[in-house]
């Protein structure tokens, strides 16, 4: 009978649950006393429910890294450069892939260690286009027109147009959140959403009920969709047997010559505060997210690890055709949101309006001054947390 149980919580797909099942299978059988357990939510549950509130009930947390403006001034879970080696984190740090160990970092503390790393990539059926004799579409008049042919799925839920408004800001030549009185200029602004209509306008209306993992699924199940030009990568659908129909990455297309600078996601691994094991906690966290587990047994049981490590592996490539390879230019480029608490009530509700927007076809300007002011009140959040 184990002595030490630890409870930890995480999301409900195959890439966040089976290699945290593993390992803690694996971290057992290495420590008999120490027993750890593993339950997921949806993704709409790891999106709504307060981490900060389940910090009270499971030791271990994963986490999405715009939630550690909260963790620093909440301070329920550990700031973990405290109690791990500066040699690890410095390992970690050199070996980020892209921007995503960085991201986990809030006011000089570490408040999570990156277990898995992601971003929108292009993803298509390699068969369907070789079938039709379609090339991958390379540039954004490309994919509009392959769009026309009713061929294009693209996630369009709120989050995900969020996320990609980021992008069409960035293309059309401004960073957002640069100032506290708009998340963009107006004239940025407005150039975003109407390069977003180009492309949303041509999809199928189910696509706005779809986020990446039913767009996957949609596209590994039936043959109606042959490509999507962006959508947060899960390396499980190019692996095979996983899905019926093998999905394939490459970096997304060009934009006025560039290429999308997309926005980062993946997830970290957190230790309570409230953990009464909470140097077990620590050490499970640490070994997880080491160089050797996260290149092995972690990719190799459906794992989209944050290590680079991982990513530039030769086995981890032969095992997913190569999508580390395909997308880590992407997260190298990969833009990282605020992180100031507050920020997630902005990104809680500042795509309803823009989603409002692109398939209601409401007016632009109404919709930008939506979100700036959704925006504000993200900020005057943050202020009132900062001054407890």
């Amino acid at each position: 009978m184990a002595r030490i149980v630890l409870q930890g919580i995480t999301w409900d797909h195959s890439r966040g649950l089976t290699p945290l099942l593993a390992a803690a299978q694996r971290y057992q059988e290495l420590h008999p006393d120490v027993e750890i357990h593993w339950k997921k939510r949806t993704l709409q549950e790891f999106a709504d429910a307060p981490i900060e509130k389940l910090t009270h009930h499971y030791d271990l947390l994963i986490i999405d890294h715009p939630w550690v403006g909260c963790a620093a001034a909440t301070r329920c879970v550990l700031p973990l450069n405290q109690y791990l080696p500066a040699a690890y984190l410095s390992n970690q740090a050199t070996h980020s892939t892209g921007g995503s160990h960085a991201s986990y970092e809030y006011n000089g503390q570490q408040w999570a260690l990156a277990i898995d790393a992601a971003t929108p990539a292009a993803s298509y059926r390699k068969d369907l286009l070789e079938k039709h004799h379609q090339p991958l579409p390379a540039t954004w008049n490309d994919l509009l027109l392959l769009a026309v042919k009713g061929k294009v799925a693209v996630p369009a839920i709120p989050i995900d147009l969020l996320m990609n408004f980021y992008t069409f800001c960035i293309a059309n030549g401004t960073t957002p959140f640069r100032k506290q009185e708009e998340v963009v200029d107006r004239e940025t602004g407005m150039r975003a959403i109407e390069s977003m209509k180009q492309l949303y306008s041509l999809v199928d209306k189910k696509m706005f009920q779809c986020n990446p993992i039913a767009v996957a699924e949609l596209m590994s199940r039936t043959d109606d969709y042959w490509y999507c030009p962006f959508a947060y990568g899960y390396s499980n659908y190019s692996r095979p047997g996983f899905a019926d129909n093998l999905l394939h990455y490459a970096p997304v297309v060009s934009f006025n010559g560039k290429t999308f600078r997309t926005t980062v996601g993946g997830t970290g691994i957190a230790v309570s505060a409230f953990s009464k094991h909470q140097d077990v906690a620590t050490d499970f966290a640490a070994w997880v997210t080491s160089e050797l587990i996260q290149r092995t047994l972690y990719v190799q049981h459906g794992g989209q690890p944050g290590h680079r490590a991982a990513w530039t592996d030769a086995t981890a490539n032969q095992l997913t055709n190569n999508y580390f390879q395909q997308v880590l230019p992407l997260m190298d480029n990969g833009y990282i949101r605020p992180r100031y608490n507050g920020y997630l009530h902005f990104q809680d509700h500042a795509g309803l309006p823009l989603q409002n927007c692109l398939l209601e076809n409401a007016n632009p300007v109404t919709t930008l001054e939506e979100m700036n002011r959704i925006y504000r009140a993200s900020l005057i959040t943050h202020q009132t947390h900062a001054t407890v």
